[in-house]
C-alpha cells in the first residue's frame, strides 16, 4: 500500500487491515516469529549474503525467535554477528504506526507513556498516527565502560520540567535512553562485556518483567522490545564479564565461528572485497590467487605463534584481496598494460594488510610480523601449489636452473615482457594450462601463472634465490644463504627496495 494510503488518525487506524497487526496480543517476538513462519514456509533465505552458517549458526538464531527468546552472538572478532543482527530487521513489518510526536514510538491502541496516554484522552479518534519502516525499528550501541544507566534507561530531565511547568517527579520530565527509545524494535548491544557491571543490573527488569524504572520513581514501562547481545569470548577475562544473573537471563547463547571450508571463505571475501571497481584497466583475479589469499587465513588461525584468544578476523582476506589488485592495477598502469592481473608477488606487497589484523604470541612477536606473514604466504602457496601439480613432473623446469640458468623478472615490465622472459625456462609456459589457462588467454593472465609455478617451486625448495632475488638452482645457494633464518632474508629485501611497495627490482617475494 502507498505511504499516502495509510491511516493518519487513531479513527481511520481502527478501522483499517492494519488494526489486527498492533493489536494487544501481537507482541514484536510474535511478529518476528510470525513472520520467519512465513518466510520459512516460502523457503526463502533468512540472511542473504551471510554465509558458511547455513546449517549451524542460522538454525540457532530460527530456534531462539520461535522461542521468543532474547539471546547473545558469542564470537570472534570478524564472524559477522553485528550483520547478522542487523539483518534480524527482515522479519519485521514493512510499516508499523505509532503515535506522532512519541518518544517511545508508542502502540496507538495500547499506550504506555503519560505524554501519548493524555492525547489520546485529550484527542481521542483524532489522535495523530505517523509510521515506522523496518530499519527505524532498529537501534544499536557499542558497549563501553563509560555508558551509565541514564544512557541505556533515562533520566530526570530538570530543563523539560522548568520549561513545561511541571513537577520534577511528573512523568513527563523524563529523557529517555535507548532502551524505551527501541520499544517496539531491535535493541542491539555489541561488545556486552565491556558495558560495567551496574548497567548490565540495568537490563534485569526489561528481561524478565518487561519494564524499566528511572531515577527510584514508580514509573512503570512495559517496553516491548527484543534484546540481541554479542560478545567476544575473549571479553570474559580480557576486558571484563557478562554478570551471571544477566547471563542467566539470556534465553539463547549462539555461537559463532569462522569460514569452515577454503570455498566458504572464498565466497565470502568475493563478496565483501572491493574489486569490482571502475579503472582504466580491465582486471582479473585467477582463482589459485583467491586461493592463496584465503589460505592465509587459515593458516594463521592454526599458527601457534598467533593468538587464539583474539583469532583472526575475515577481514583479513578481504583486505589483503582489495590490496592485491591495487597493486595489480599499479603495475599495469605504469607499465601501459591493458589488463592488470594479481600475482603472487602483489601478495608479498600487501603485508600491511595481513600484520596488522595478527595478535602474535611472545614467540610470534620475537620473530615479527613480518616475518611470520611471509611464511604464511609462503606456505599459503605451497598447499595451493600441490593442489595443481600433485604428481605432475616438474623435473625440466628446475633442471634448467641446475645447469646454470637464473631469471630475474622486474616489477616495472609489461606483462608481454614478463611472458618473454619466462618462455626463456625450458618447458615452464607450457604447465599454466594445469592452471586453467590456454595458449590463447592474455600475457596477462600467462605472466601470472608463470611466476605462480616458480614460486610454488620455491617454496617446496626445489629451486631458490640469492640475495639479488633472482630465480636460481637451489644448491647454487651458498651454505651460508641456506642457513639463514627465511625472515632476515626477506629484511635485506625491504632494505632494497624501501617501504610501501614501491619501484624497484621486484621478483615474486
Amino acid at each position: 500500500m502507498p505511504k499516502t494510503e495509510f491511516p493518519r488518525t487513531l479513527g481511520e487506524l481502527r478501522t483499517s487491515q492494519f488494526a489486527a497487526q498492533i493489536s494487544a496480543g501481537r507482541t514484536l517476538k510474535e511478529e518476528l516469529r510470525s513472520n520467519l513462519i512465513c518466510k520459512l514456509e516460502r523457503g526463502e533465505t533468512l540472511f542473504p549474503g551471510v554465509m558458511g552458517y547455513e546449517d549451524t549458526v542460522v538454525p540457532q538464531v530460527v530456534n531462539a525467535i520461535l522461542s521468543h527468546h532474547n539471546f547473545i552472538l558469542l564470537g570472534l572478532r570478524g564472524q559477522a554477528k553485528t550483520r547478522l543482527a542487523r539483518m534480524l530487521t527482515r522479519l519485521l513489518d514493512a510499516n508499523t504506526p505509532y503515535v506522532a510526536g512519541c518518544e517511545i514510538r508508542d502502540n496507538p491502541l495500547h499506550p504506555i507513556c503519560k505524554r501519548c496516554r493524555d492525547l489520546v484522552a485529550e484527542m481521542g479518534e483524532a489522535t495523530p498516527i505517523a509510521w515506522l519502516t523496518a530499519d527505524e525499528r532498529y537501534v544499536e550501541k557499542l558497549a563501553t565502560p563509560d555508558v551509565t544507566i541514564a544512557d541505556m534507561i533515562g533520566d530526570i530531565d530538570p530543563i523539560k520540567a522548568a520549561r513545561a511547568g511541571q513537577d520534577i517527579s511528573n512523568e513527563l520530565t523524563i529523557h529517555y535512553g535507548l532502551l524505551p527509545r527501541a520499544n517496539r524494535g531491535l535493541f542491539v548491544l555489541n561488545e556486552l562485556p565491556d558495558l560495567a557491571g551496574k548497567v548490565q543490573v540495568g537490563l534485569f527488569n526489561i528481561m524478565q518483567e518487561g519494564d524499566v524504572q528511572i531515577k527510584g520513581y514508580p514509573v512503570r514501562l512495559p517496553l516491548d522490545v527484543m534484546l540481541v547481545f554479542t560478545a567476544n569470548p575473549e571479553d570474559y577475562t580480557a576486558r571484563g564479564k557478562i554478570i551471571t544473573p544477566l547471563k542467566d537471563r539470556i534465553g539463547s547463547e549462539i555461537r559463532t565461528h569462522y569460514p569452515m571450508t577454503l570455498e566458504q571463505g572464498i565466497s565470502i571475501t568475493r563478496q565483501e572485497a572491493w574489486t569490482n571497481r571502475r579503472s582504466p584497466v580491465e582486471m582479473e583475479v585467477p582463482p589459485y590467487v583467491h586461493e592463496v589469499i584465503e589460505q592465509i587465513a587459515f593458516l594463521a588461525r592454526d599458527d601457534k605463534r598467533v593468538d587464539k584468544r583474539s583469532g583472526v578476523s575475515q577481514r583479513l582476506p578481504i583486505s589483503t584481496m582489495e590490496n592485491v589488485v591495487s597493486n595489480a592495477e599499479r603495475r599495469a598502469l605504469k607499465a601501459r598494460d591493458t589488463m592488470a592481473v594479481p600475482r603472487i608477488m602483489d601478495i608479498y606487497a600487501a603485508l600491511p594488510s595481513i600484520t596488522g589484523k595478527l595478535e602474535l604470541e611472545y614467540e610470534g612477536e620475537l620473530k615479527g610480523g613480518d616475518a611470520i606473514g611471509r611464511e604464511l604466504i609462503r606456505s599459503a602457496v605451497s598447499k595451493v601449489f600441490n593442489s595443481y601439480f600433485d604428481g605432475i613432473n616438474l623435473r625440466q623446469v628446475v633442471q634448467w636452473f641446475e645447469v646454470g640458468g637464473s631469471l630475474k623478472l622486474e616489477e616495472d615490465l609489461s606483462s608481454a615482457a614478463i611472458v618473454k622472459q619466462l618462455g626463456r625456462v625450458s618447458d615452464l609456459m607450457s604447465f599454466t594450462g594445469k592452471l586453467g589457462l590456454g595458449e590463447s588467454e592474455s600475457d596477462a593472465l600467462r605472466a601470472s601463472a608463470g611466476e605462480f609455478i616458480l614460486e610454488g617451486l620455491y617454496a617446496h625448495k626445489r629451486i631458490s634465490r640469492n640475495e639479488e632475488l633472482e630465480f636460481v638452482a637451489g644448491e647454487r645457494v651458498s651454505r651460508e644463504e641456506r642457513g639463514r633464518d627465511d625472515g632476515e632474508q626477506r629484511r635485506g629485501f625491504d632494505s632494497k627496495r624501501g617501504q610501501g611497495g614501491g619501484g624497484g627490482r621486484r621478483n615474486l617475494n
